[in-house]
């Protein structure tokens, strides 16, 4: 496969210096397992890094942002912008998934398109802009990408499970478990929207859209679950 690294550098805002970072970032295992390159060439140590320069970004640009909020919320918030399915998102809205080099298994498996590897992958790009041109270079990308969550922490439903918290609601008061229904999905590969529906028996009780399956998910869990509480638990 090759990349055109010119237009991921577009996409990122940054021209690098030295590619084979940038590459790195996007070598997934099974890739450099198949070609037969040596061990270390792969995303996984850039990850690592960038999890530690994602983490101190982002606390930079709540603590900036937040004068007034205690280590707690700023804890809290920083670790939901920092969750798995949000980094993934992110990915996707930058159109990362049809640049990273996979092996032909994961591939097949749809390897572009699972949270778990879009999430690594933004990781290390991030400690590649970091080794390539400094700390400045990584926060510019990381206020790319979540500049714009981060001024709206209330979008993130924060801090919550609502859809643990909705199972255990519905068991408790003697309903069916819920069944998550997708409704629509749009939009190109890089900037997908998701919309599910929430049935609970034959009654639909939440409808959430976002921009991956699990925040689709968690939106319409939360108002399901607000419908179900201001209605004192009754499904209509």
């Amino acid at each position: 496969m090759t990349i055109n690294v010119h237009q991921l550098e577009q996409q990122l805002q940054y021209p690098f210096r030295d590619q084979s970072l940038l590459l790195q970032a996007l070598t997934h295992p099974s890739y450099l397992h198949e070609v037969g390159g040596n061990d270390g060439g792969d995303y996984q140590r850039l990850e690592f890094l960038g999890d530690a320069v994602l983490g101190l970004l982002l606390a930079e640009m709540l603590y900036i942002r937040y004068p007034d909020w205690d280590e707690g919320a700023l804890s809290q918030l920083r670790s939901r912008l920092a969750g798995q399915d949000l980094l993934a998102d992110r990915a996707r809205k930058l159109g990362i998934g049809s640049f990273i080099l996979l092996g032909r298994g994961e591939e097949q498996s749809a390897g572009r398109e699972k949270d778990s590897i879009l999430a690594d992958v933004m990781e290390a790009l991030i400690a590649a802009l970091y080794q390539d041109g400094g700390l400045q270079a990584a926060r510019a990308l990381v206020e790319l990408m979540f500049e714009e969550l981060a001024a709206a922490p209330e979008s993130l439903v924060l801090g919550r499970d609502f859809k643990s918290e909705l199972q255990e609601y519905l068991s408790s008061s003697g309903y069916p478990a819920p069944e998550y229904r997708l409704l629509e999905e749009s939009g190109p590969p890089h900037d997908r929207s998701f919309v599910f529906q929430i049935m609970v028996g034959d009654k639909s009780a939440g409808v959430g859209q976002g921009k991956s399956k699990k925040i689709a998910q968690q939106t319409a869990a939360a108002e399901a679950l607000d419908k179900l509480q201001s209605a004192a638990g009754q499904i209509v």
